[in-house]
């Protein structure tokens, strides 16, 4: 396998392992479909290492059948690799399309807070936050809160944020960012989201 080489190296102290090892915050964004897949197939990776891994949705239906989540509740439950808990819509904390924009609002600050507590508590090694761009590019949680809080999480937790319209400084403060831009899409030409596609 090959071993990927950076073209450029820092002058900034640190040994290569330390910069190696270095946690990350990545995100995904754009219009283009495969975001939150993509996260989850980090939290795959994150699970073979052992790592406990916490998702939280900030904008799916507690309804909504996430395929991603029963693989990798099950593979949690496994005792083969990491740990997964997945927080929810519905389930204390995120918010529901049909309640007022207040409610909702007050349920994704909600969150978030719940999201603060545990990076603090180092509870994660690899947090998933699945459609968390939407209440920053709302405007319902401060996105120099963020980046602050992100900036100043203690020991070697990895963040990965999804979501379209992800903020600009959320984007430059982070370590990786993808773009996901659409070519083309089966919705355009009128076809629905199916099983194991989409769900």
């Amino acid at each position: 396998m090959p071993k990927g080489q950076p073209s450029v190296v820092p002058d900034d102290g640190l040994t290569t392992r330390q910069r190696r090892n270095r946690p990350l915050v990545v995100v995904h964004t754009g219009v283009g479909k495969g975001k939150s897949t993509a996260a989850f197939g980090l939290a795959l990776r994150a699970w073979n290492q052992g790592w406990p891994i916490g998702v939280f949705q900030f904008v799916k239906s507690a309804k909504w059948k996430v395929g991603e989540e029963n693989a990798l509740r099950v593979l949690g439950a496994s005792g083969e690799g990491g740990t997964v808990d997945w927080h929810k819509m519905g389930e204390g904390w995120s918010w529901v399309q049909r309640d007022a924009q207040m409610d909702n609002e007050e349920k994704a600050r909600e969150g978030w807070e719940q999201v603060k507590r545990d990076l603090a508590a180092e509870t994660y090694r690899l947090y998933v936050l699945d459609e968390f761009a939407y209440p920053m590019h709302w405007g319902w949680i401060d996105t120099d809160e963020v980046v602050s809080v992100l900036r100043e999480r203690p020991g070697t937790q990895h963040v990965v944020i999804t979501g379209r319209n992800a903020p600009g400084a959320l984007v430059e403060f982070a370590d990786l960012v993808t773009d996901m831009s659409k070519v083309k899409h089966p919705m355009d030409a009128g076809q629905k989201g199916q099983r194991g596609i989409e769900w």
